[in-house]
């Protein structure tokens, strides 16, 4: 269990994240800065850890910005940070194989549900790819439709489409046209 969570926020092609860490790694990447961001930070952590304190830690969470630096410019396929995943084992399950996703490809719902042997779980699937507090590190964005419909992203699916054109990812047979909104 974390005992301090240290946060930073940066810059970045798809605007403003907040980056927090535990002495761990990774644990919480969110959309957006400011108080808003800070709010979600705070209600996560105490969810998540009931009351753990939060602080600045713009060095500790470094390494975490240049690697996403390098993703957005294009120079970096593959993240090699440390993460600290929170969850239930069935979304660590779901989030371990998102990492498996290559970049620059995507996967269905249902494949990911066969990859872990949950075959019936594509819904549970969806849920668990919502509820990841790591985006684009741990890649949620590369998980489409069955029909190859962009559907639903925590960040907006403009973002999720922006991060698969980056990675090079079959964008011509991409549309957002589903009404669901899964992360």
């Amino acid at each position: 269990m974390a005992q301090v969570l240290g946060y930073t926020t940066m810059d970045s092609p798809i605007g403003p994240l907040l980056i927090a860490s535990t002495k761990n790694g990774l644990c919480f990447i969110e959309f957006g800065d400011g108080e808003q961001a800070l709010s979600s930070l705070q209600r996560w952590c105490r969810k998540t850890f009931m009351g753990v304190p939060i602080s600045r830690d713009d060095q500790g969470n470094q390494s975490v910005r240049e690697q996403l630096e390098e993703y957005f410019a294009g120079t970096r396929k593959t993240f090699d940070i440390p993460l600290d995943m929170y969850g239930t084992p069935f979304q660590k399950a779901v989030w371990t194989e998102l990492t498996r996703i290559p970049y620059g490809e995507t996967r269905s719902y249902k494949e990911i549900a066969l990859s872990i042997g949950a075959a019936k779980a594509v819904r549970a699937i969806g849920g668990a790819n919502n509820r990841n507090p790591i985006p684009i590190v741990v890649p949620c964005h590369r998980v489409i439709g069955s029909n190859g419909a962009l559907v639903g992203y925590g960040g907006g699916l403009s973002i999720k489409a922006h991060l698969l054109a980056l990675e090079g990812a079959h964008a011509a047979s991409l549309h957002a046209d589903s009404p669901k909104a899964v992360r």
